[in-house]
């Protein structure tokens, strides 16, 4: 059974920083892409960071550009956010997901993915 599971959200003051992680059971993320996702309330889930399979190139969207991090601890079969500089507009529910064979065009696209988490929310006030 695969499951992932999203953690590490909170409550912040803008210009903190929040780490989130995304562990892994049932699936080996390394043979997986990886992306990380919002939805905030009356917005439609977006895409803000992504690994293509196996940890290689991140691409991430113009909005955390230069101040989000994926990474990936194969070891502990878990994935990362770090999330710097935060802004109010980065107030959301953050989500983790993950898709066995990918394009990159379709890296940060929601329906492109298969597996999901449950969400963190990660609120940031000004």
């Amino acid at each position: 059974q695969v499951q992932l599971v999203e953690s590490g959200g909170g409550s912040v003051q803008a210009g903190g920083s929040l780490r989130l992680a995304c562990a892994a059971s049932g699936l080996t993320l390394s043979s997986f892409c990886v992306g990380w996702f919002r939805q905030a309330p009356g917005k439609e889930r977006e895409g803000v960071a992504a690994f293509h399979t196996g940890g290689g190139s991140a691409y991430y969207s113009d909005s955390v550009k230069g101040r989000f991090t994926i990474s990936q601890d194969n070891a502990k079969n878990t994935a990362y956010l770090q999330m710097n500089s935060l802004k109010p507009e980065d107030t959301a529910i953050y989500y983790c997901a993950a898709q066995p064979f990918c394009l990159r065009s379709s890296l940060l696209v929601p329906a492109h993915y298969s597996y999901w988490g449950q969400g963190t929310q990660v609120t940031v006030s000004s």
